[in-house]
């Protein structure tokens, strides 16, 4: 259960944060772009089985690999992309920290 809670905490609790604390006078346009990121997660739709509590998706699924995190990262470098940048490499981290949690 804390797994659960930890995981879907930092996919919407903590973005939310973040979009209040950068972004205060637009926190709630931010951070419906941040949760309109989660997008990335149809590439589960590839994996057999779709879920499974016990994977890892860093690495592991199209839109998790380390080249598209790359991506990802290059997109903060500009005006037009960084907000989507930063909604799609807080999923990451939120992937990346379940990773560590059994």
């Amino acid at each position: 259960m804390y797994k659960f809670l930890i995981h879907y905490g930092l996919h919407f609790v903590f973005t939310a944060l973040i979009a209040y604390l950068f972004y205060k006078k637009e926190w709630k346009k931010v951070y419906f772009i941040f949760i309109a990121t989660m997008i990335i997660d149809l590439d589960h739709l590839l994996a057999s089985p779709i879920f499974d509590p016990n994977r890892c998706s860093i690495n592991f699924h199209p839109l998790h690999t380390y080249i598209a995190i790359g991506f990802y990262a290059f997109g903060l470098f500009f005006n037009k992309t960084r907000i989507v940048a930063i909604g799609l490499l807080l999923h990451i981290l939120a992937d990346f920290v379940d990773c560590f949690l059994h």
